[in-house]
């Protein structure tokens, strides 16, 4: 059930707010744990028990990480090793075995590991992160594990961001959890249901489109690519997946707080970014966060005595960031093609940038991160290789132009527009004034137009198409 169904909008929703509005203080997190469990059943019934065990398990090995200390570094390994171990075993070991078989087959030994297909749990990935920032934090001694069971299993289980984040850390909600009610207000209430209409055209009005496009292109032949077309998929590609994770984050956020809880914030205009160690802080905030804070500084950080450790610090923790997001050899690739720029950022490329007009560094940014994009949304490497090839060897047809039909010059232009008109001076104000300042009654009222406009444009385009992809649902 995605958030940009007609089935989660005109039903699921409905019944979950009401419901929680009408319950008792007492009764309002076991009613949104009791929801959040029917929403993550609906999607993976097969996979409700392993989660709902293994978070049980996770809550005892905290509660007797702060009772003992003799055996705390014990108790933190078992939950580390099964969370990890399942995050392997449901994610990558398909991928090993595959790699494994390829490689046997070199000398000759065909199909030497045989296992049945392993699905993959929706939103594993992230629910697995959010129960180690957990463990981690309460052996590092950074607060108390939570009183009382249920709020552990509706800190994890939470449906707003339980699928595809964001990542939030136990201690940026913990007060939320056990009292709320300073911020579970009419007003939060508008702007939540506001941000999720946001999200929600994001997704269905420009992410959609862009989607499909993206799609026939990329599924062309190297041979029926030319510079044109590859550069157009390139861009779709780019548009989709920032329109998609962005507007699925904005919908969480806007969820989140129609129930009274803020949500960190995951993306601030990310292609404004003038490098890439800028671009990195501002896609995918709560994933960089949580690989600084559990990866990069545990690993040394910036202390270490030798910047050629620091650059491998930098290179490994992309490279890892790139398996996070999949088992395939292109997200790898990305995540040390992103890696690279990183390092390169520190030797020259940072000071390079401040002798250029920003717009040109912003303009050489956005390129690296599209052909960045050609790598992650590559079925493999050989093909993600031969598409930026053909990027570049200009090699021109007319092709390209049937991509382009009025719907979708209209739709790249919306989605070039909102990409990057927040780089122009007190737009980002006026973006944050919208979207974070308590509203007044001109503001509420605006609001509340342009909210019900988007809605109404929202549900007719969900009607009259059922292509309704989410690209995360698969990390």
């Amino acid at each position: 059930m995605v958030f940009s169904s007609i089935l989660f909008i005109c039903f699921f929703l409905p019944v979950v707010f009401i419901s929680y509005i009408l319950a008792s203080r007492s009764l309002k997190n076991p009613i949104l744990l009791l929801f959040s469990i029917l929403f993550y059943a609906w999607g993976g019934p097969k996979f409700i028990v392993a989660i709902l065990i293994t978070t049980t398990i996770d809550y005892w090995m905290a509660y007797l990480m702060d009772k003992t200390e003799k055996y705390k570094k014990l108790f933190l390994v078992i939950s580390l090793s099964m969370n990890l171990g399942l995050l392997f075993y449901f994610k990558y070991c398909n991928f090993f075995v595959d790699n494994i078989n390829t490689a046997l087959a070199w000398f000759g030994i065909q199909d030497a590991l045989v296992i049945p297909h392993i699905i993959l749990p929706i939103g594993i990935s992230f629910y697995t992160f959010e129960s180690i920032t957990y463990l981690v934090d309460i052996y590092r001694g950074e607060h108390k594990p939570l009183k009382r069971f249920w709020d552990y299993l509706l800190y994890i289980l939470f449906f707003p961001k339980l699928i595809a984040g964001p990542i939030i850390r136990y201690q940026e909600i913990e007060h939320q959890l056990t009292n709320r009610f300073d911020t579970d207000t009419i007003d939060n209430k508008l702007n939540g249901l506001f941000r999720f209409f946001i999200g929600l055209a994001k997704k269905v009005l420009i992410a959609n489109i862009m989607a499909e496009q993206a799609d026939k292109i990329f599924a062309l032949s190297g041979s029926e690519l030319d510079t044109l077309t590859a550069w157009s998929g390139a861009l779709f590609y780019t548009f989709q997946i920032y329109f998609d994770f962005s507007g699925y984050s904005d919908m969480a956020i806007g969820l989140a707080l129609l129930f009274g809880f803020r949500l960190t914030e995951n993306f601030s205009n990310p292609y404004t970014s003038s490098s890439i160690t800028e671009f990195w802080r501002r896609w995918h905030i709560t994933l960089g966060n949580w690989m600084r804070n559990y990866l990069y500084i545990p690993l040394g950080g910036n202390r270490v005595n030798s910047k050629y450790k620091l650059f491998f610090n930098l290179w490994f923790v992309f490279l890892c960031s790139g398996f996070w997001h999949g088992a395939n050899w292109t997200f790898i690739l990305w995540g040390a093609f992103h890696g690279i720029f990183l390092i390169l950022d520190r030797l020259f490329l940072l000071n390079f940038y401040k002798h250029l007009p920003k717009f040109i560094s912003i303009i050489l940014t956005f390129i690296i991160v599209v052909i960045g994009w050609v790598l992650f949304r590559s079925d493999n490497s050989i093909k993600a290789f031969e598409f930026i090839r053909t990027m570049f060897e200009f090699k021109i047809s007319n092709d390209f132009i049937s991509y382009f039909e009025p719907k979708v010059i209209y739709t790249f232009a919306y989605a070039a527009f909102f990409s990057f008109i927040w780089d122009i001076p007190y737009m980002k104000q006026l973006q944050d004034k919208i979207l974070f300042d308590p509203p007044g009654i001109t503001l509420s009222l605006f609001k509340t137009i342009i909210g019900i406009f988007i809605f109404i444009i929202c549900m007719g385009a969900l009607a009259s198409n059922s292509f309704n992809p989410f690209i995360y649902f698969r990390f």
